[in-house]
């Protein structure tokens, strides 16, 4: 079976693809490499350089390869530059979402496993999030994510497709041999940003608001280990393949974890001392996300395996560490 893995060369992407190769699977990549590696992606891996906006692109790559189902994660990701050029996130997202599914709707590809994000809740109403909860996005990036959502829902109802949509919370980790991790040219996430500052490659991290309304102030989110989320895609298509329904999941570790105390484990897990600064507060960042994930483990019988945040930043550390500069000196 050959599948297609969109934005294949990403954080999240290529470590699906190393899985995908590990299982047997046929596994075909497509990246424009805006923000994903060519180093990232498994050496045996088809990989195929090219924006899937473009018909005659993924026309070419589905025509060649015989692709059965899709993994999509090519989408721009950041909720701080979605509000402030939310025009390219519709354009990315959401148009080229549409792209992805005029072509796979052409060669008659009706299993897609869909790259989702909890930022769909925006500012929750109660914790832990259940799936059924209220969809009120509080950027761009959620609103893309929710368009594409509801885009599916329309395009399998039409088509006799099936997708399942996994809606995630906070990706973190590393492979836990440290040969694959997360390298963003100017990286926004927590977890990175703490282990370069231990690394000493910045002079501290900031704290973006310490007067939120929850237990010492700062954000609280939910943690999930990049390789428990890799095994919950390559489940989602196996239900697939077993003729599961189209539907919507929560991944995560249904931990809430603050901000502090992310801190807090990175510093026990690197043994050193990060310098921490307080900035005021992001547009668009909800005081608590914490997914309520009973959904994905009955459904796919999902068991994550790293849920401790110890565990997420010692194999996030892993990488940091033998790779400071990322993929670029590989």
């Amino acid at each position: 079976m050959a599948i297609l893995v969109t934005g294949g060369a990403g954080y999240i992407g290529s470590h699906i693809v190393d899985l995908l190769m590990r299982k047997g699977y046929k596994t075909v990549v497509a990246d424009n490499l805006t923000t994903g590696h060519r180093k990232a992606v498994h050496p045996k891996a088809a990989f195929y350089e090219g924006d899937i906006r473009s018909q005659d692109f993924l026309n070419s790559v589905l025509c060649r390869e015989g692709i059965e189902g899709v993994f999509h994660f090519a989408a721009s990701s950041l909720v701080g530059e979605s509000m402030k050029d939310p025009l390219n996130y519709y354009n990315n997202n959401v148009l080229g979402s549409l792209s992805l599914l005029k072509a796979l709707e052409a060669h008659k590809v009706k299993k897609l496993v869909f790259s989702s994000t909890a930022a769909v809740y925006g500012e929750a109403k109660s914790q832990p999030i259940r799936e059924d909860a209220p969809l009120s996005p509080a950027s761009p990036y959620g609103e893309t994510k929710l368009a594409v959502e509801r885009m599916l829902h329309w395009w399998a109802q039409a088509s006799g497709a099936r997708f399942v949509s996994l809606r995630y919370f906070n990706a973190a980790g590393a492979k836990a041999s440290g040969e694959m991790g997360e390298d963003h040219q100017n990286e926004t996430h927590l977890i990175p940003i703490i282990l370069q500052a231990a690394l000493g490659k910045r002079e501290s991290v900031s704290i973006f608001g310490d007067d939120y309304p929850t237990k010492d102030g700062t954000c609280i989110r939910d943690y999930i280990h990049v390789e428990d989320l890799a095994e919950a895609h390559l489940l989602a298509l196996r239900y697939l393949e077993d003729g599961g329904e189209s539907t919507v999941l929560n991944l995560g570790g249904s931990k809430g974890i603050s901000v502090k105390e992310v801190i807090e484990a990175a510093e026990e897990a690197t043994n050193k001392y990060v310098n921490v600064t307080i900035a005021p507060r992001r547009p668009g960042d909800p005081a608590e996300l914490v997914a309520s994930s009973e959904k994905a483990r009955l459904m796919l019988n999902w068991k994550p395996q790293k849920t401790s945040i110890r565990q997420i930043v010692e194999d996030a550390w892993s990488w940091h560490r033998s790779h400071p500069d990322g993929y670029h000196k590989l």
